[in-house]
């Protein structure tokens, strides 16, 4: 996946989860925040910011921030931070993932029931059902979900394991928005209730996969599947 007109700019504050405060060419710009989780780990003050430009000259927010360089102890790491990205970036991935044949047909945004299930895969009979999130927070190589609470979370995996109970397969993929990070693990101490659900959906037979990306500031792209502890 690739983005257009991307700038580099320094982080200085963000007002509310929607918008931040950034130099860009020496100016300071309100810029809109394509992330509403909390980020309080990459959005730091004076940390470097990857930014789109919007084609529309009409917007009150010219730009979306997209990604955030990160300070570890082993380096600098870059990591994409658009909550709207690891969809599409799932969608494109799968044909070439190996999970399923080359003649399935992927849809995103499918119905099942009252829910909605990110992508939906049908090879011949077999229908199967995908959930997939986004992963920005990172911990001495460890990535963690969620960064904040995520009762739709839980509620999305309840649903898969639903799915898989009337004969659906079900998956819950994690994107995991770097490269450097050697497992994935669910966020216990942040929302404990997820980390149960996403073990009871392991037990009821939902596959849970994670998968690193390749990011710069203008592409992100799914890689490897990576180490998953429950």
């Amino acid at each position: 996946m690739n983005y257009r007109n991307i700038t580099q700019g320094i982080f200085l504050s963000r007002p509310n989860r929607f918008i931040a405060k950034v130099i860009i060419d020496g100016k300071e710009e309100t810029v809109h925040v394509k992330n509403t989780g909390r980020c309080r780990e990459l959005l730091v003050p004076g940390c470097t910011v990857y930014l789109e430009k919007s084609e529309n000259p009409s917007r009150k927010t010219p730009y979306d921030l997209i990604a955030a360089q990160k300070k570890t102890e082993k380096g600098t790491i870059l990591i994409n931070m658009d909550s709207q990205i690891p969809n599409a970036c799932c969608a494109e991935f799968l044909p070439r993932s190996g999970l399923f044949s080359p003649d399935a047909v992927i849809k995103r945004e499918v119905k099942f029931g009252n829910s909605r299930f990110d992508i939906g895969i049908t090879e011949g009979d077999q229908k199967s059902f995908v959930e997939v999130k986004g992963v920005t927070l990172e911990k001495d190589g460890l990535a963690l979900f969620p960064d904040a609470p995520t009762e739709r979370g839980v509620k999305h995996v309840k649903e898969l394991i639903s799915a898989k109970n009337q004969g659906f397969g079900a998956y819950i993929i994690f994107i995991i928005q770097m490269t450097g990070v050697h497992t994935f693990s669910p966020n216990r101490e942040m929302h404990p209730e997820f980390a149960e659900a996403l073990r009871t959906a392991e037990k009821a037979g939902v596959k849970i996969l994670a998968y690193d990306c390749t990011v710069t500031p203008d592409s992100i792209n799914v890689r490897n599947p990576v180490k998953i502890s429950l």
